[in-house]
């Protein structure tokens, strides 16, 4: 079938199971073949295809309301809404969004990007519903790494205490971006290999109430018997435990298994949550044997081979830049320890975690507990790194104000993507970071003009002792100046004048500091001389260099 032809799910609901599995191998092609030329989330898609097929055929979308959590797995979700034929516009300016979008399709019923929204979100339209006494099915689809977050844990709580008709599809497949870490990933894999008994203890009881004269006490004496045999059978009763009917484990590639238990769910009375277990990259073995998440997201690829295509890289990426000059610099410094909340592999900081194992902590989807673990390590003198993306960041905000910069620890915050990210969209850009930390008390924000810089701004945040320090720096690749010898330490709160012009003065940071240089450069053939400043410390700014430029009462 060619799937971008597909304008919405109804013709679904007259297809066979066989005719289903036919359209989920159609699917797989389409996408492997799309994202080679395009990137994109592909193996997150490739596991949810029977999953997302499923869905669309048990319920009515929009009418239900489907929520992905996240958002990177909704690829197929898009194709059977009518979006296939916009797939090599991807992630493109005035293309096919890479996460849901409101705006996009009614079938995008909540936006997503950032982890772990999905559950409060959907109980807040299971309860706006029943208030307006409508009648329709919500169900959010969240993945293993996305249920440790904190917020997802909170919503658990609210949605087994409210009793709302609601379904939560857990989708298992034991990897979000990377492998997944926790007590609470350790529950799911005990679940995994338990035997299911939701269906056995519903059959029995079924029948132990036809027994004429005592059959209703004998299911009842037999529910609590087989309540205590579920926890010798499954030790993770947690969802149970919070009012939460749980179903499964379920294999999340089998087509009738899923429409049945979907089925089954969709008339329980109160939450229930049907645990899927998929396979992350099904059907392009690349992408199955991946153990790290190098496929989770990714540029053009070459589908025989698996290799991918990328430009020869003229410098390192900023992200490495920052990794390798931690390295270098924990190898003389036991206190140096790095934190990441699940983002090992895009801050590329394998190599700090191979040669210090015990001292890099992926800690999951929780920015909020990293920040404050951070703080607490800094309590007793070791030297922690925070590696954390702008735009996760603004999760731990209250624990950069409350227990980072209020108590003047000594963190440095890692600020990975600052700036404009490009593909992952508007969710995902770094630029909201700079407004919201020159606006904590203590801490001090740098950016680097290049990775040179940035190094020597690494190699200062360690040896910074008066408080909280963080070092932004971009996504992609340095500009390919030359790293030669020792960093250097930044005397704090210096600027830089790479440029003197009589006409006006311009103040930029980061990879801006590019952009100005070059048109001064242009502008100078024109006769108009510009001063080009690299404002590198955004906080504390340079005073005695602002003083100089506001004397010469010219434009800035």
């Amino acid at each position: 079938m060619d799937v971008s032809t597909i304008k919405n799910p109804k013709f679904l609901k007259k297809l066979s199971v066989d005719q289903m599995t036919e359209l989920a191998d159609d699917i797989r092609s389409f996408l492997i073949q799309k994202l080679s030329k395009t990137g994109g989330h592909l193996a997150p898609n490739l596991g949810v295809v029977e999953l997302t097929l499923a869905l669309h055929k048990v319920f009515h979308s929009p009418v239900d309301k489907l929520i992905w959590d996240v958002g990177h797995q909704s690829y197929v979700h898009k194709i059977l809404t009518g979006r296939g034929d916009q797939f090599d516009t991807l992630r493109q300016h005035k293309g096919l969004c890479g996460f849901p979008k409101r705006s996009e399709s009614k079938h995008d019923v909540w936006e997503t990007g950032h982890s772990s929204t999905s559950l409060s979100a959907a109980l807040g339209m299971a309860v706006a519903r029943d208030l307006k006494h409508e009648h329709f099915d919500v169900v959010a689809v969240i993945g293993d790494g996305a249920l440790t977050g904190g917020m997802a844990l909170e919503a658990l709580n609210d949605i087994g205490h409210q009793n709302r008709n609601m379904i939560i599809v857990l989708n298992d497949n034991e990897m979000s971006i990377a492998p997944n870490v926790g007590a609470l990933h350790n529950m799911l894999n005990r679940i995994r290999s338990a035997n299911k008994y939701n269906r056995a203890k519903e059959d029995l009881e079924y029948l132990m109430k036809k027994i004429p004269a005592f059959g209703g006490k004998l299911a009842s004496v037999a529910e609590g018997l087989k309540d205590r045999l579920k926890y010798l059978l499954v030790s993770g009763v947690f969802f149970e435990e919070l009012g939460i009917t749980y179903l499964g484990p379920v294999d999340g590639h089998n087509i009738n298994a899923l429409i049945d238990n979907l089925n089954y769910a969709q008339k329980r009375k109160g939450p229930v949550l049907i645990h899927v277990l998929t396979q992350k990259g099904k059907g392009y073995r690349p992408a199955e044997m991946d153990e790290i998440g190098t496929w989770h997201g990714t540029g053009p690829y070459k589908i025989e081979s698996g290799a991918f295509i990328k430009p020869a890289a003229l410098a390192p990426a900023y992200s490495q830049v920052v990794n390798d000059e931690l390295q270098e610099l924990a190898r003389h410094d036991e206190r140096i320890v790095v934190v990441s909340p699940a983002m090992v592999v895009g801050s590329k900081l394998e190599g700090f975690a191979q040669e210090f194992p015990d001292r890099l902590f992926d800690v999951g989807i929780a920015e909020q507990h990293a920040a404050t673990f951070a703080a607490g390590l800094a309590t007793q003198n070791m030297k922690p790194v925070l590696s954390i993306y702008s735009t996760f960041m603004q999760r731990a905000y209250d624990q950069l104000v409350h227990d980072l910069c209020r108590q003047n620890l000594n963190v440095v915050l890692a600020v990975d993507r600052a700036g404009l990210v490009g593909a992952d969209g508007e969710t995902h850009q770094g630029v909201f970071d700079i407004g919201f930390l020159r606006a904590l008390p203590n801490l001090v924000v740098m950016m680097g003009k290049d990775e040179s810089e940035l190094r020597n701004m690494v190699y200062t945040a360690i040896h910074y002792n008066k408080g909280p320090i963080a070092v932004r720096y971009p996504r992609g690749n340095g500009i390919g100046v030359p790293m030669k010898g020792k960093p250097e330490a930044l005397t704090i709160g210096s600027w830089e004048v790479l440029r003197d012009g009589t006409d006006a003065t311009v103040l930029a940071f980061g990879p801006m500091l590019q952009v100005a240089v070059a048109a001064a450069k242009q502008l100078e053939s024109e006769g108009f001389h510009l001063s080009i400043v690299n404002a590198r410390f955004i906080k504390p700014m340079d005073g005695r260099m602002l003083d100089q430029i506001a004397k010469q009462q010219t434009p800035i």
